[in-house]
């Protein structure tokens, strides 16, 4: 069932479920950062409406600038402008920021410490049409690796509203990961949200009980694919294997507190991302683990592929990140690990 203490979405298992993109989270909070600090500042890259960063242009027209098609100028203006005392948010598709000027950012952001907010729009494969070169499926690989960098992968655009305000606060360089298309609004605006934090979304009624007919299973999921992982628990619990999803927002710094105990607990990890398995929150769920708690881990997630045009429907399914592939590597796992 769903975690009661999280206060979700009651409707989440309607079919009529409000959806939103993510992306429109990052926007309203954005907006919602800039009216409560006069330092916080807007960059784009050309690309203001599908990023969501028009709403702060149209109220902030002096605090915008449009850099144009010059991502690489995008991020080292940005760290100009932090040294100076201001709190640059700056956005585009996030398969060319951090895509095209990821050494601006490692160097002129990261390297010189500087509280750039950096929204990488139309993340993962499931922008569908836009094929592959416009997916970003290696983006978490490539901000996680850089030292002072948060990464930040909201479930909906709740939780990305919170994230956006939220990361004004802390003085570390910020990536926020932004699905495009419609997702289902899983949070409500009582859910607990902290960066750094990880929140049970669901656990099996009888989760706790000492006698298990098929197993016990933890399944940590991050992004849009949340709501997929949650689906594939609901089907799972109703067959009798117990299950706990643990939504990670945020992949660094990794709350390992929570995916310890989620390891402990349950003796094997399905981690869930729409982003390449190599490098991604899999990965950074499975170093932790292999020096502390080590268990067995089923990674769903894109295998060493590019992306394709096709709807996202479409995509997850064929990249085996459907609902159908969870549950299918529940059941793997539980015939990998010893009760």
């Amino acid at each position: 069932m769903l975690n009661p203490s999280q206060k979700l979405n009651p409707k989440l298992w309607d079919k009529d479920v409000e959806q939103a993109p993510i992306r429109k989270g990052f926007g309203e909070g954005l907006l919602a950062a800039a009216e409560s600090d006069e330092r916080v500042v807007g960059l784009c890259a050309d690309l203001t409406e599908s990023t969501q960063m028009h709403l702060f242009k149209k109220k902030f027209p002096d605090r915008f600038i449009e850099m144009g098609v010059a991502e690489q100028n995008l991020a080292s203006v940005a760290s100009g402008m932090a040294a100076m005392g201001k709190i640059p948010f700056i956005t585009s598709y996030a398969m060319f920021s951090p895509g095209r000027n990821w050494e601006q950012i490692r160097t002129t952001i990261c390297y010189n410490d500087m509280p750039v907010k950096i929204a990488g729009s139309h993340a993962g494969i499931s922008v569908g049409p836009d094929g592959g070169t416009h997916q970003a499926v290696e983006d978490i690989a490539l901000m996680r690796v850089i030292p002072r960098m948060v990464v930040i992968s909201p479930c909906d655009a709740i939780e990305a509203k919170k994230a956006t305000e939220l990361s004004v606060k802390i003085h570390n360089p910020v990536y926020i990961r932004l699905a495009k298309q419609n997702t289902p609004i899983i949070t409500t605006l009582e859910t607990p949200f902290e960066i750094g934090k990880a929140q049970v979304f669901f656990v099996s009624i009888d989760y706790d009980a000492v006698s298990i007919k098929k197993g016990r299973v933890g399944i940590v999921a991050t992004g849009a694919l949340v709501y997929k992982a949650l689906q594939a628990a609901r089907k799972l619990d109703a067959e009798g294997i117990l299950v706990k999803v643990l939504n990670l927002a945020t992949i660094k710094p990794l709350d390992t507190e929570a995916i310890e105990t989620l390891a402990k607990e349950t003796g094997g990890i399905v981690t869930v991302e729409e982003h390449q398995v190599a490098g991604g929150m899999g990965s950074a769920v499975a170093e932790h683990l292999a020096q502390t708690v080590p268990v067995p881990i089923e990674f769903i997630g894109v295998q060493d592929q590019f992306g394709q045009s096709g709807t996202p429907e479409e995509l997850l399914s064929h990249y085996g990140m459907g609902e159908t592939d969870i549950i299918e590597a529940v059941k793997r796992l539980l015939e990998r690990k010893p009760f």
